[in-house]
């Protein structure tokens, strides 16, 4: 690619980029969603972010299918759900879920567990 196919292709994301994240902003108040989907909208962050984090757990980065005892990622995973489930403190999760995998990563390097 010459220096000038280069700056077309950037400018060219560019304008897009601009055009698809300002347009809700310019033509948003005249788009009245029904409040059905409006509700829908609402848990639209949370499936992202399973969407991203579950195939950080449950694969290898072989990318196989990876849901043992022996997965740290897992482990945590499950852990984190389980303190959510009593605690409804999602810093406090954060940070419980963050130690549990460190602990066990710590174990798993150096043989401390099996």
């Amino acid at each position: 690619m010459s220096d000038l196919e280069i700056w077309i292709t950037i400018a060219a994301l560019v304008a897009a980029t601009a055009l698809t994240r300002s347009s809700f902003w310019l033509v948003g108040h005249h788009i009245t969603i029904p409040p059905r989907i409006q509700e829908m909208l609402r848990f639209a962050p949370a499936c992202a972010l399973a969407a991203i984090v579950a195939p950080d757990i449950a694969f290898g980065p072989g990318g196989e299918l990876n849901i043992s005892l022996a997965n740290p990622k897992l482990l945590a995973g499950i852990a984190s759900i389980a303190f959510y489930l009593l605690r409804r403190n999602m810093l406090h999760t954060i940070i419980f879920g963050m130690l549990v995998f460190t602990v066990l990563r710590v174990t798993q390097v150096f043989g401390v567990a099996g």
